[in-house]
C-alpha cells in the first residue's frame, strides 16, 4: 500500500486519473508505472503522489500533486510520460477519466 503525499500548504494542484483496466497481459503495467512515480519525482514542482488499484476489478485512482498548472503541462508533454500515455490508451485501459483541481484547503490528521 502507498503513502499520504506530504503537500505543502494550499494552494497547490491535483491531477486526479481514474482509469479502468482492460482485460489481459499487464505485466509491463506496474513497472511502467513505478517509472512513471520515479521520474514524476525528478521533475519541477512535483508535490507527490498517492495511487491506489482494486485487484478485483482493475479500477484505479492516482492522484499526483503540482505546484503550478505549467508543471503539469510539462509533465504531461515529457517525452516518456507520453510514451506511457499511448500504451495505456492502446494497452492497458479500457477507460479513464483526467481532471485536475486547485487545492485551496486542505486538514490533515496522524493517529
Amino acid at each position: 500500500m502507498g503513502s499520504i503525499a506530504k503537500t505543502p500548504e494550499p494552494p497547490y494542484y491535483a491531477v486526479i486519473f481514474t482509469s479502468q483496466l482492460s482485460d489481459g497481459d499487464h505485466k509491463s503495467y506496474e513497472a511502467m508505472g513505478d517509472k512513471m512515480v520515479e521520474l514524476a519525482a525528478q521533475q519541477k514542482g512535483f508535490l507527490g503522489v498517492e495511487s491506489v488499484r482494486s485487484k478485483e476489478d482493475g479500477l484505479g485512482i492516482t492522484v499526483s500533486y503540482w505546484e503550478t498548472l505549467e508543471d503539469i503541462k510539462a509533465w504531461k508533454e515529457h517525452s516518456l510520460h507520453r510514451v506511457a500515455q499511448q500504451k495505456g490508451k492502446t494497452e492497458w485501459y479500457d477507460r479513464y477519466f483526467l481532471r485536475v483541481s486547485k487545492v485551496e484547503r486542505d486538514s490533515f490528521m496522524n493517529i
